[in-house]
C-alpha cells in the first residue's frame, strides 16, 4: 500500500492544523507561536543548536518536513533566517587525502517521516524505514521507483534488515514487536515480545544460522528470535542503563553489542545468552554503533569522547584514535568497507564522513554535501551496498549511495 499521509495512522489533520496555525499568526514578532510549527515534531534545541541557514535554505529544509503553501513558507523561513542565521558553531575539521567521493541521492515520498537505516540486498533493492511515519519503504535504484508500506499501527520502526531470502525485517520501537513483510502479498508477520518490560526493539542482525539477534535500548535487553518457531529469548545487560544500541555478528556467529548509556561493549554467548561486559576506558565513553572487520576485530565509535576504538577479542587490547573534529564530534554510524573503517561525525555541520585506513592507521575526511545547500543531518546508520556505502539523512528524508575512487 503506497502512503501519502504525513504520519501513518494519523491522517492529514495534524498537517492541516499546522498550516491553519501559521495562517492565524498575527506577525513574525511573536516567536512562541511561530515556533509551534517546528516544536510540534522536534525540540526547540534543534533550531538553537543548528548551523543556521539563509532564508532560501530554511525554506528548502522545511519543504522536506511539512507541506506549506508559498506564502506560509516565505513567512516562516524569513523568521527562521533572522533568528537562526548561518554560523560556524558546528564547523568540522577536514583531513585531506587521495580518495574522491561521489554521491547519488533519492528523496523519499512522504514528508516528515524521519527516513533511516537503509539496507541494500544482493538483488540491488534498497529498503528503509520511516520511523515517525510508521513506514517501510522499498527503492529500486535502477529506476528510482519507490513504494511505501504502512506498518501495523503503533510500530514506529527504528531499523530494518534483510534475512538470507532478502525479506525485510523491521523492529517495532514503540510497540514491542519485530516483524517482516511478505513481499508478494504485501502482508506482515509480527512477533510480540514475551516480556512486557521489553518495550523497544531497536537494531537487529541475522547470524549465519538464520537466527535474528536484536537490541532493546531503553529496556536494557538483547533479544534472540528463531524465525522458524517464533521463539524469543531475552537477556538483560549486567549494568543498569547500559542502553544496548548497535549490533553486529562476527565470523563465528557471535553477536557483539555497543552500549549507548555506559562505557561498555557486550559479547553474547549464543547458547546460554550469557552477556560478557567489556569495559571501555573513560567514564564519558559510550558507543552508538560498531563494525567488525574480516579478521574479527571489533571497531566502535566512542560517541561520548569523539574517538574511534578497536577491541581485540583475543588479547583484550583496546586502542582508540581521536576523531578529526575532536571530542564533541559525536561519531555515530560506522561500517567496514574497502580495507577501511568509515564513520560520520554527526554533530558537525556540514556533517563529515571519515575513512580510517586499516593498513596505515590514517584518516581522511569529507564534508557530506546535501541537495540545494541544506546540510541538516544526520546519518544514524550506514551499511555497505553493492557499489558503495548506503546512508540516509534523517532531517531531509533522503537516502544516498556513496562511491569512491583514488
Amino acid at each position: 500500500m503506497v502512503i501519502a499521509n504525513y504520519f501513518a495512522g494519523k491522517s492529514r489533520q495534524l498537517l492541516m492544523g499546522l498550516g491553519l496555525m501559521l495562517t492565524a499568526l498575527p506577525a513574525l514578532s511573536e516567536p512562541p507561536a511561530q515556533l509551534q510549527l517546528c516544536t510540534a515534531c522536534h525540540g526547540l534545541s534543534n533550531l538553537e543548536y543548528s548551523a543556521g541557514y539563509n532564508q532560501a535554505h530554511w525554506k528548502t529544509l522545511m519543504s522536506y518536513m511539512v507541506d506549506l503553501n508559498e506564502s506560509q513558507a516565505d513567512e516562516l523561513s524569513a523568521y527562521l533566517a533572522k533568528q537562526y542565521p548561518e554560523n560556524q558553531r558546528r564547523a568540522s575539521v577536514q583531513v585531506p587525502g587521495e580518495r574522491q567521493l561521489s554521491y547519488r541521492y533519492w528523496q523519499v515520498p512522504t514528508l516528515g517521516q524521519r527516513a533511516r537505516d537503509p539496507v541494500q540486498g544482493k538483488d540491488g533493492v534498497i529498503w528503509w524505514v520511516g520511523q515517525w511515519g510508521n513506514i517501510l519503504g522499498r527503492l529500486d535504484p535502477k529506476t528510482g521507483a519507490m513504494k511505501e508500506y504502512v506498518l501495523p499501527p503503533g510500530t514506529f520502526p527504528h531499523s530494518v534488515t534483510l534475512d538470507k531470502n532478502l525479506t525485510p525485517w523491521f523492529l517495532g520501537n514503540k510497540n514491542g514487536t519485530v516483524g517482516y513483510l511478505e513481499p508478494e502479498s504485501g502482508t506482515f508477520k509480527v512477533f510480540r515480545m514475551p516480556d512486557a518490560n521489553a518495550r523497544d526493539p531497536h537494531t537487529g542482525e541475522f547470524d549465519q544460522q538464520g537466527i535474528f539477534w536484536f537490541t532493546l535500548q531503553h529496556s536494557n535487553m538483547i533479544g534472540r528470535l528463531d524465525p522458524a518457531t517464533g521463539d524469543i529469548k531475552l537477556a538483560t545487560l549486567p549494568t543498569p542503563g547500559s542502553r544496548p544500541y548497535g549490533i553486529k555478528i562476527d565470523s563465528s556467529g557471535t553477536p557483539w553489542v555497543s552500549c549507548n548509556g555506559s562505557n561498555c561493549l557486550i559479547k553474547v554467548d549464543t547458547e546460554s545468552m550469557h552477556l560478557e561486559e567489556i569495559k571501555l576506558p573513560g567514564d564519558k565513553s559510550h558507543s552508538r554503533r560498531l563494525a567488525i572487520t574480516p579478521d574479527d576485530m571489533v571497531f566502535y565509535v566512542n560517541s561520548g569522547m569523539g574517538k574511534l576504538g578497536r577491541y581485540h577479542p583475543k588479547t583484550g587490547t583496546i586502542t582508540e584514535w581521536d576523531n578529526p573534529s575532536g571530542e564533541d564530534s559525536h561519531p555515530y554510524a560506522i561500517e567496514y568497507a574497502d580495507g577501511a573503517i568509515w564513520f560520520n561525525e554527526s554533530s558537525k555541520r556540514p556533517e563529515t564522513l571519515v575513512r580510517f585506513d586499516l593498513a596505515t592507521e590514517t584518516m581522511q575526511s569529507w564534508q557530506i554535501p546535501s541537495k540545494e545547500g541544506v546540510y541538516s543531518g544526520l546519518i544514524r546508520h550506514m551499511r555497505m551496498g553493492s557499489q558503495g556505502l548506503i546512508i540516509h539523512q534523517t532531517a531531509t528524508n533522503q537516502l544516498a549511495e556513496i562511491t569512491w575512487s583514488q
